[in-house]
C-alpha cells in the first residue's frame, strides 16, 4: 500500500483507485490506510479525498539516505544531460523488480513526453530504464525475472513478451543502451543506460525521453554516445564514494 501511494506522485490517489490497483475491497483499503496514517506514513488531503506520503516517511527516508542515496552525486550529471541533448533526463534505480524514478530535469526542446516524473515505478524491461539494467543482469537473474513476470505482455503489449523482450534484451547489450519506441506511450521515445555500482551491478540508469521526430537515426547515435558518457561518469563518481 505504501508503495502505490508513493507511485502516485505528488497528487495522490482516491480511496477507490488504491482498492483497484491493490485488489482489494475499499473497506480494507480504507482501514489500512487509516492505520497508516495513524503511523504518520501516509496523509490524507481533506479538499480531494486523495492519499499522499506521509512526513514520517520523510524522516525515515533522511536516515537511509546516508546509505542509498545517490541523488546528490547525480543531480549535476542528469542536469548535463538534459542540456546537451535539450530532452528530458532522468535517473531511476531498482528495487527489486522494478525501476522507480528518482530525478528528473527538463530539456530546452518546448514539446516533451511525460511518462515519467519521480516516484514513478516501472517493472524492469518496460521503460528504457528498466530494460537497460535488465540486459546487463546475469541471464540466470534475466531468465527467473521473465518466469516469475508472464503477464507482462498482457499488461504492457505484445512487445513485452518473452521472445520479444529477449531480442529487445540482445539488441541492448550490443548497443550499450536501451530503446523504448513508443512503448508505453505512442509518440514517445526514451533510451536508457545502466549505472553499475562499484561490484559492477547495473542498480541505477540514466534515461531521455521526448518526442520520437527528435530521435530519428543521424541523431539516434550521437544521443546514445552522449548517454553512455554520461552513465560513465556517474558510474565512476558512485565507485569512487566513501
Amino acid at each position: 500500500m505504501l508503495r502505490l501511494v508513493t507511485s502516485a506522485g505528488r497528487d495522490g490517489l482516491a480511496v477507490a483507485e488504491l482498492a483497484r490497483r491493490a485488489d482489494l475491497t475499499r473497506p480494507t483499503t480504507h482501514r489500512l490506510l487509516t492505520a497508516l496514517r495513524h503511523e504518520g506514513l501516509v496523509d490524507l488531503d481533506e479538499p480531494t479525498g486523495h492519499w499522499m506520503p506521509g512526513p514520517e516517511l520523510y524522516l525515515m527516508g533522511t536516515v537511509a539516505a546516508a546509505r542509498y542515496d545517490v541523488t546528490e552525486v547525480a543531480r549535476d550529471v542528469v542536469r548535463s544531460l538534459a542540456v546537451r541533448t535539450e530532452e528530458s533526463a532522468f535517473l531511476s534505480v531498482r528495487r527489486g523488480d522494478e525501476t522507480v524514478c528518482l530525478l528528473r530535469e527538463e530539456g530546452s526542446f518546448p514539446i516533451r513526453s511525460f511518462v515519467l516524473h519521480e516516484g514513478v515505478r516501472f517493472p524492469l524491461g518496460v521503460a528504457s530504464a528498466g530494460l537497460a539494467i535488465l540486459a546487463f543482469l546475469p541471464p540466470h537473474d534475466v531468465d527467473a525475472y521473465l518466469e516469475r513476470h508472464p503477464e507482462l505482455s498482457e499488461t504492457w503489449g505484445a512487445s513485452h513478451g518473452v521472445t520479444s523482450m529477449r531480442t529487445r534484451l540482445r539488441d541492448t547489450q550490443e548497443r550499450g543502451f536501451a530503446l523504448n519506441p513508443g512503448l508505453i506511450v505512442a509518440g514517445s521515445f526514451g533510451l536508457g543506460a545502466a549505472v553499475f555500482t562499484r561490484e559492477g551491478h547495473p542498480q541505477w540508469a540514466l534515461s531521455l525521453t521526448g518526442v520520437d521526430f527528435r530521435f530519428g537515426p543521424d541523431r539516434l547515435s550521437e544521443l546514445g554516445r552522449t548517454l553512455l558518457a554520461h552513465a560513465h561518469q556517474l558510474t565512476t563518481r558512485i565507485a569512487s564514494r566513501r
